[in-house]
């Protein structure tokens, strides 16, 4: 017996030796593919599905799009699978939400194991963008906040339903939906999506609302909490002020443009469902899936305008993808300061670190090569992909499907289902960037350190 609580010794410290010779970033991403993995498993059961049968590719689809909370499907999840492949779906999400990190980190916490050292710089970098002490504070605030926020959603969406659903139903489908919308997923159990609910100015306000809690990032929550609640001085930091003049922004014009591109299209459905509609769309094409129009039926201008808002996304430390506002509202900043000759980059009255702006140009380029390159291999893989979407707009189509699924926001025109085995590979693969982040995966492929390359002598030459 005292062997073998040896042998469980060593093998602990063992572990924990390991994990502190991986990168922080290494381990971010090795959390993500080991709880899509797990979740594809549980999701193969014959008890996740009506019928009792899913295909490998498709429970791995499915698994991704969850733990990656993005919300693009293959098969209907209401009508497929069953109250347990449903939980399944719901669990990924919530820790995909979170992400797997913080949930090990509140577990070793709660059972009284130490945190390895690489583990509380994942937290720091995925929570803060200044060094804390106080990470574990931090993370407990952040598992407080989620659940607290999901129990008032869950509680409003329950008496949206109550009158239409037996009391079990209402609440399973207050709890998915309010977890689905916190975590910016975009998963329904309802195949057109909320469209049934459009009219409802409940329904909108709660998941908008619990939407663009679960996009503005933990990071900005807790500073507007310490500034608000705590009554703390000092000067609010220039991530927060530009993550909500940039995301108020953004669903302004979101709004403005769906108004204006859909002025045919609105009057039908009445102004007030029209308003609600525009609103809505304008928050959930951010970063969530959720949808109370057609997106098929939406024109061409009006779908390249939700293309800019997923790839742009939600913001650092949420639950959702893209660039983040922050890189936007950076990148933006850059442009006007060369436009007006200024030698530095100045947001409210700080200046920007050259560090972070080439970051964020770099950030951009990875991702319109990413999400060009995937376009590339849709096509190129299988020719026939474009013969399978009706209509004149089949490349605009699976450009579409690949900035939703890059941005992790889940909205389609419809094309999911048609993917092949090659097409859903790139579309899980773009997920899975798309959560971990673009400096992840920069990292993987080049490394942390400027340790490479040789200074060569100047030479200058024509740009434009």
């Amino acid at each position: 017996m005292k062997k073998k609580h040896g042998d469980f010794k060593d093998m602990s410290t063992w572990l924990h030796s390991r994990l502190n010779r991986v990168h922080p970033t290494n381990l971010l991403l090795m959390s993500y593919l080991a709880a899509i993995a797990i979740g594809t498993l549980a999701l193969m059961l014959p008890v996740a599905t009506v019928n009792g049968d899913i295909g490998a590719i498709d429970a791995l689809f499915t698994a991704t799009s969850a733990v990656c909370v993005t919300g693009l499907i293959v098969v209907d999840t209401g009508s497929f699978f069953s109250s347990f492949g449903q939980g399944v779906i719901l669990f990924l999400i919530q820790i995909g939400g979170l992400g797997i990190m913080t949930i090990s980190v509140a577990l070793f916490q709660v059972i009284g194991k130490k945190v390895v050292f690489q583990q509380r710089m994942a937290m720091q970098e995925v929570f803060s963008h200044t060094p804390r002490e106080d990470i574990y504070y931090l993370i407990r605030s952040v598992l407080l906040f989620t659940f607290t926020i999901e129990a008032l959603g869950t509680i409003i969406l329950f008496f949206h339903w109550r009158p239409d659903y037996p009391l079990g139903e209402a609440l399973f489908k207050a709890v998915f939906h309010s977890v689905s919308a916190f975590c910016n997923a975009g998963f329904s159990q309802f195949k057109d999506s909320l469209i049934a609910g459009r009219a409802s100015v409940l329904l909108n306000a709660t998941v908008g609302g619990l939407i663009v809690l679960g996009g503005i990032g933990f990071p900005v929550v807790f500073e507007l909490y310490r500034r608000v609640v705590l009554r703390e001085a000092g000067k609010m930091s220039i991530q927060t002020k530009s993550v909500i003049l940039t995301s108020f922004g953004l669903i302004l014009a979101g709004v403005l443009v769906i108004l204006v591109s859909e002025r045919t299209l609105i009057p039908t459905m009445g102004w007030r469902k029209g308003v609600l509609s525009a609103f809505f769309q304008s928050i959930t094409c951010r970063t969530a899936g959720f949808n109370t129009l057609d997106i098929a039926s939406l024109n061409t201008a009006t779908l390249l305008f939700m293309m800019f808002l997923m790839l742009v996304g939600a913001s650092p430390g949420s639950c959702g993808g893209g660039i983040k506002t922050t890189t936007f509202a950076v990148l933006a900043a850059f442009s006007w300061s060369r436009l007006m000759r200024y030698k530095c980059v100045n947001l409210f009255g700080k200046t920007v670190p050259d560090d972070t702006v080439t970051k964020s140009i770099s950030v951009l380029v990875f991702s319109f090569a990413a999400i060009c390159f995937a376009v590339f291999l849709i096509v190129f893989i299988d020719p026939d992909h474009g013969a399978r979407v009706q209509g004149d707009r089949q490349f605009l189509s699976f450009l579409f499907e690949t900035v939703s699924a890059f941005g992790t926001v889940g909205l389609s025109v419809g094309v999911t289902p048609l993917l092949t085995l090659s097409g859903k590979l790139v579309i899980i693969a773009l997920m899975i960037i798309g959560r971990v982040g673009v400096p992840v995966f920069t990292y993987i492929i080049a490394g942390g350190g400027l340790t490479k390359g040789v200074q060569h002598a100047e030479e200058n030459l024509m740009i434009g």
